[in-house]
């Protein structure tokens, strides 16, 4: 025990003199942190008994919970001083993601909204929203997990419930956030409301507003999309007569070119009978095929006009030629979700096309000068053509083409700019607001040369006498190429180790040239059943 004490005291001497002049303790006190952390990872963890081990991780895991309350404590403080405006940032969420490194900014401030303690008028910090599940999260028993279930739940409390209720009620539920896993809470919390609002006598239309949402998540590895949300009665009725309507067996079947479309009363009674007897789709298949033909019949019948923000209002595709040759790959559309290519080319059959060239003229009007500050249609879809144009410029930045708007990022227009495109640059309605002279704004130009040419930089203004901020431009990773580059590293090591060039080595388990072919029958295990007694007689029949 003595030589750790003195171990620890020499770290605390060393983190000590690291930080010498600071008038707070909290900078030493997180070298010292750190300097334990280094402790732990050396640690021999295959000496602690399973029990201890469970005991350890379950004080790891507490610990981290705590820091994460610590953290947020940090952070509100930042804020009320107003740092990252003094830094130059224009955001305190950005000022999160870029110098913090939060990958979740919105969600670290969901929680400190509910447990932090905010500044008052009068300087002191008042009281939590929630101070139950704000002491849990200090003491480290719940994670952020259980904190955005259970805040999911106590802020669709009726606003009608009187005050004790509701106090009684965030107790309750953060209690069992100390016992219970987030699922869990997900349950005991639903439970929670049922109980204090039987009849849905204090729930009122104003709950319901304040309640409505709908998102639709990110695309996964099969670029299919989740879509969650909370409809309102009226919209939940609407949807539920939509669905009646057009998901009848054998309706907007995408899967059948007979099928018919539109509503049931639209169709001819014998060619419905006849697609709804070759329909093997489920009931959430049939509605998700519903939505597809409502929203292709709202685009075919121009409800949506015909422009949006100088595009036209049309489901617009970028694809690599490559890709279309090869039949594989995605697309991506100017709204920032990705097509797989038999897809886009499918689509393409009724598509009104148009076609990027990138060369030195072009019959499109792209060079306007100063006749016009707006840029023209044909700006819009080249600037979209462009690499990395279905985005935002700014560094970032993931809003999609259909959401920026034309920035004139040499010069500005009112200051002599050009309403070209090499001049033109896309960028979201905030970045665009946000370019100006002034500090927190950014200055933007296009480089004329090098590996970047054409490509729009930002810069972050500063301070006169602060450090410069560098120019960086919206660079999304090639991921093809990234792959590409691990695979030749991945078989030029391959070759390194066994002397021949990769494309003539065997794959593992592949039989060896010269090899007797009869000798693999040899591995096939004796067969349990027919089928697997044909499938070893065709082995050795095509070895032959």
């Amino acid at each position: 025990m003595t030589e750790h004490h003195d171990d620890t005291d020499s770290g605390a001497d060393c983190a000590a003199d690291e930080v010498d002049g600071s008038l707070s303790e909290v900078p030493g006190l997180l070298a010292e942190m750190h300097a334990l952390l280094d402790r732990l990872a050396g640690a021999d963890l295959s000496r602690c008994a399973d029990a201890e081990l469970v005991a350890v991780a379950k004080a790891q895991e507490r610990a981290i919970n705590r820091m994460l309350f610590q953290g947020n404590r940090q952070m509100l403080e930042l804020s009320d001083r107003d740092v990252p405006r003094a830094m130059g940032f224009r955001s305190f969420s950005n000022f999160m993601n870029a110098e913090l490194r939060v990958s979740q900014p919105q969600r670290r401030r969901e929680q400190m909204t509910a447990t932090a303690r905010f500044a008052q008028l009068d300087g002191q910090r008042g009281e939590p929203k929630y101070p139950t599940l704000s002491e849990a999260f200090a003491d480290g028993e719940v994670g952020p997990a259980h904190v955005d279930t259970a805040v999911e739940f106590l802020d669709a409390l009726p606003h009608r419930l009187p005050h004790d209720r509701q106090v009684a009620a965030e107790a309750t539920l953060s209690g069992l956030a100390r016992t219970h896993t987030p699922a869990e809470i997900t349950t005991l919390g639903q439970r929670l409301l049922d109980h204090l609002d039987p009849d849905g006598e204090l729930t009122d239309d104003s709950d319901r507003k304040r309640r409505r949402n709908l998102w639709v998540n990110r695309a996964n590895a099969q670029q299919m999309s989740k879509l969650t949300g909370h409809l309102d009665p009226e919209t939940r009725a609407l949807l539920d007569t939509l669905l009646a309507v057009w998901a009848k067996p054998g309706l907007n079947n995408p899967e059948d070119p007979d099928s018919p479309s539109g509503g049931e009363d639209d169709a001819d009674p014998d060619a419905l009978t006849a697609a709804a007897g070759r329909d093997h789709r489920s009931k959430a298949q049939r509605n998700h095929d519903a939505l597809a033909a409502l929203l292709r019949a709202v685009f075919r019948d121009g409800l949506l006009g015909t422009s949006h923000r100088g595009l036209p209002v049309q489901l617009i595709i970028k694809a690599d030629l490559n890709d279309l040759i090869r039949e594989s790959g995605v697309g991506v559309t100017a709204t920032g979700s990705t097509l797989p290519i038999d897809e886009v080319i499918r689509l393409a059959a009724d598509a009104q096309q148009y076609l990027a060239v990138f060369a030195d003229a072009t019959a499109l009007p792209l060079y306007l000068g100063r006749a016009k500050r707006l840029a023209s249609q044909a700006q819009r879809l080249m600037s979209f053509a462009r690499p990395d144009g279905e985005v935002c410029s700014a560094p970032d930045c993931d809003q999609p083409a259909t959401h920026v708007e034309m920035h004139h990022a040499v010069a500005d227009f009112a200051d002599g700019g050009l309403t070209d495109i090499t001049d033109l640059a896309p960028a979201c309605p905030r970045h665009n607001r946000m370019v100006g002279p002034k500090r927190g704004q950014f200055t933007t130009g296009v480089y004329a040369d090098g590996p970047d040419a054409g490509r729009t930089w930002w810069r972050r203004n500063s301070d006169p006498h602060a450090p410069p901020n560098p120019q960086r431009v919206n660079r999304r990773p090639d991921i093809a190429a990234m792959y590409r580059d691990e695979l030749e590293q991945v078989r030029a090591r391959i070759h390194s180790d066994t002397g021949e060039p990769p494309e003539t080595q065997s794959p593992p388990g592949a039989q060896a040239p010269g090899r007797d072919a009869l000798h693999l029958t040899e591995t096939i295990p004796p067969p349990f059943s027919v089928v697997e007694a044909r499938l070893a007689l065709m082995l050795f029949e095509n070895s032959r």
